[in-house]
Order: C-alpha cells, then sequence, then structure tokens
C-alpha cells in the first residue's frame, strides 16, 4: 500500500491514474461545453457535471497531498541524469500548481454571482461575494489557459514516462503502473 524506496505504493498509483483519467476528462467536457448554447439539452448539466467532478478532484487532490507529504519517494532509478531528476521534480511541483490554480479560478467562475456550487446534489460548497470587477471573465480567462498548459505538461509529462519506457528501457513508467517485476 505504502511507497518503498523502490517502489511507489497501490495507493499513490491509483491516486495519479485517477487523477490523470480525471484532469482529462475536466478537460474534454469543459472543451465541449463551452460549444454549448442556450438551446441545447446539456446546456446546464454540462457545467453542473464540470463543477461537481471539479470540486471532487479537488478533495481527491488534497488526500493525494496529504498522503504524498507522509510518504517516501522512491529513489530516482541510476538512468535517471541529475537534469533529468531536477525536471522531473519541477514538472510535479508545476502540475499541482496548475491544477490548484486552476481549481481556484473555477471556483471564482462559479461563485462570482455569490450562489454556492452544488455537488452532486450532496452538499454546497459556499460562495463569497465576488472579489473584484468582472471576475467571472478574468477567472474565465485564468481558467480557459492554465488548463490548456495543463494538458500541454501532462502530455509531456506522459511522452517523458514513454520515453524512459522505450527509449532509455528502464523501470520509470513500470513503477507507476504498480509492475514490480524486472524493476
Amino acid at each position: 500500500m505504502k511507497n518503498s524506496d523502490t517502489h511507489y505504493g497501490y495507493l499513490t498509483i491509483v491516486l495519479h491514474w485517477l487523477s490523470a483519467l480525471i484532469i482529462f476528462a475536466l478537460f474534454a467536457l469543459g472543451y465541449w461545453m463551452v460549444e454549448l448554447t442556450y438551446y441545447d439539452s446539456w446546456y446546464e448539466t454540462a457545467p453542473a457535471l464540470h463543477k461537481s467532478i471539479g470540486i471532487s478532484l479537488f478533495l481527491l487532490l488534497l488526500v493525494r497531498v496529504m498522503w504524498r507529504s507522509k510518504q517516501v519517494n522512491p529513489e530516482p532509478l541510476a538512468t535517471h541524469n541529475r537534469f533529468e531528476q531536477k525536471s522531473a521534480h519541477a514538472v510535479h511541483i508545476i502540475l499541482y500548481a496548475l491544477l490548484f490554480t486552476i481549481m481556484l479560478s473555477g471556483y471564482l467562475i462559479s461563485t462570482a454571482d455569490g450562489v454556492g456550487i452544488e455537488v452532486f446534489n450532496l452538499f454546497t460548497v459556499p460562495a463569497f461575494s465576488a472579489f473584484i470587477e468582472n471576475q467571472e471573465d478574468i477567472a474565465g480567462v485564468i481558467h480557459q489557459y492554465l488548463a490548456y498548459s495543463m494538458i500541454v505538461i501532462a502530455l509531456l509529462h506522459a511522452l517523458a514516462a514513454l520515453k524512459h519506457h522505450f527509449i532509455d528501457k528502464d523501470a520509470t513508467l513500470k513503477r507507476m503502473l504498480g509492475w514490480r517485476k524486472n524493476s
């Protein structure tokens, strides 16, 4: 369940892949829903779903950050040079910062009118009054550009894992897939 010096634990692996799946699904949903018109049947449902899933991802990321803070990280593989190690660390920090900033901007978009966010009709995240004039528009631009940036960086992150797997032929990807043989 827990990380070791050589492997990621199963909870870390599940949190990683579940987060990745939700992030790409939210991006796809967001990309699709901005084109909806008032007369589309999903006009109200898609944003409500996007918000609910976004709040759920926020809660999942809080769990992930808390879990990560209490876990050891596997030692870098011998095939990883210092630049790759520093780059990987920087990319992880950037991904977390982007995620939390995207979520904050989404919150500011959704609550600019003073109405809380209903999460799957289970609970409501309270709203604050708008902090700045045109908050919804400004936060919307930030949300959009950071979401695109997030996807680009996440794809580069995935390409780096594939590079390690197919070119370097090391166990980087295998460790995040939970494969323990030959790693």
